[in-house]
């Protein structure tokens, strides 16, 4: 048994704000490697610079549960700034020279082009092989295969799901139920406003957390494959059922449920406001864990904090039991270094990074975690509601493609505050997927 540390590090919201940022690796597109495999001579790792936690992990494991692995072949770490990853990558794979483990990119396009080049690892049926395979959350694998068109050549070094967290004291002293229902949550927004408390704190300087919002609507009233259908051209943002959940989002902000100024807001006094007790609602991924078990910064108490999945939509096809997830920085490995003793550090990572991260970073990821006790209660409710979870569905922007995602968070603040009307938003949008 091991107890979780109540410090966390900061970890790059990777997963958070990320958009589709469709690189085009036309080195790696051809070529491939002949299905040949060389013995590469040490673990190489690949990680974005900003992104610390991930290679202390497995700095961890190569002196503790994956020694073996390490012994046979040894863990070398090297970084690359985030900024300028996606560039080495498509260097590396042009020259056959991508390392054995690295971080997949800035968007999963560029882990896409690269297996449809050939160059890498197929994760899951190597998993299988491993008999770990269990060592991947069901939604953690959903989640996967949603970013990856059905793909499964990553690893989810971290499991973040999306809701709504709420004051439980503002909650109460408002007469508040926690809301199921897209109409309770409107209520309970309403309620608040009334009593002068900001119902949501949102960061609409980067605009992410306010088309999340409208993702959310999407996958509660059409479905979870919502925006599937548009990556696939059967239905457009434009239609009538699309804009439908622009304008309801639209609406919170006409009526002031965004407080002033949202629009100036950034993520950290966004995430200050609702820590202070100035907005009883909050929209954002599990990686705020970290701010909320830090006392310094939440000055209202883990055990004032609730959480709840976004709310059903009456009539809606989807279902708040699918919750919006992410995997933070996905792991991916390179087919033509790919031995025997790659595939024992890949069985070592699947049987101990999860366990591993939640000790000694507090991070949930997509694998399992046995053994860890001592955990901060909410982060251990949030544990509970991803291991019951066995359907994800992605963010709004997730499978746009660069322009696209840009213009949809760019805009997200003005749809919020009726400069530009729902029609005129989706319209934007779907005008830069084309």
């Amino acid at each position: 048994m091991t107890t979780a540390r109540r410090s966390v590090r900061r970890l790059t919201v990777v997963g958070a704000a990320i958009g589709a940022t469709a690189l085009a690796l036309t080195a790696c597109a051809g070529g491939g490697t002949g299905g040949e495999t060389s013995s590469p001579e040490s673990f190489t790792y690949l990680s974005f610079a900003e992104n610390t936690a991930i290679q202390d992990t497995l700095t961890a494991l190569s002196t503790g549960q994956c020694a073996d692995a390490d012994s046979a072949l040894a863990l070398d770490v090297t970084t690359q700034p985030q900024a300028s990853y996606d560039q080495q990558l498509q260097l590396l794979a042009g020259q056959d020279a991508l390392p054995v483990l690295f971080a997949s990119g800035n968007s999963p396009q560029v882990a896409k082009d690269l297996n449809d080049g050939g160059k890498l690892v197929d994760i899951g049926a190597e998993l299988e092989k491993l008999g770990v395979a269990d060592d991947i959350l069901p939604a953690a694998k959903s989640t996967v295969e949603a970013l990856y068109n059905g793909g499964d050549y990553v690893l989810p070094t971290e499991f973040n799901v999306e809701g709504i967290w709420y004051n439980k004291k503002l909650f109460a002293d408002n007469g508040i139920d926690v809301p199921t229902t897209w109409d309770d949550l409107v209520s309970a927004a309403e309620k608040l406003n009334a009593a002068g408390i900001v119902p949501f704190s949102a960061d609409g300087e980067d605009g992410w957390p306010l088309t999340r919002l409208v993702g959310n609507y999407l996958y509660r009233t059409i479905g979870p494959d919502a925006l599937q259908k548009v990556a696939d051209g059967e239905a457009k943002l434009t239609d009538p059922e699309y804009v439908e959940a622009a304008a309801k989002i639209a609406e919170l902000g006409e009526a002031g449920y965004f407080g002033p100024s949202v629009g100036s807001i950034d993520y950290n006094t966004a995430v200050n406001q609702f820590l202070t007790g100035q907005a009883g609602m909050f929209y954002m991924g599990s990686w705020i864990l970290s701010n909320f078990n830090d006392p310094e910064q939440n000055q209202i108490g883990t055990d004032n904090i609730g959480f709840m999945p976004f709310p059903d939509v009456e009539g809606g096809a989807g279902s708040s039991d699918q919750l919006a997830a992410n995997v933070g920085v996905p792991l991916a490995m390179a087919k033509a270094s790919f031995d025997d003793n790659a595939a024992a550090w890949l069985k070592c990572i699947a049987e101990n990074f999860g366990a591993q991260s939640l000790q000694e970073q507090g991070v949930i990821t997509g694998f399992t975690a046995d053994g860890v006790t001592g955990l901060p209660a909410l982060t251990t409710e949030v544990q509970d509601k991803i291991n019951a979870t066995t359907q994800s569905v992605l963010w709004f922007e997730a499978l746009f493609n660069a322009k696209a995602a840009t213009t949809s968070q760019t805009n997200a603040a003005q749809l919020v505050t009726g400069q530009i009307s729902p029609e005129e938003f989706m319209d934007l949008v779907q005008s830069d997927l084309q």
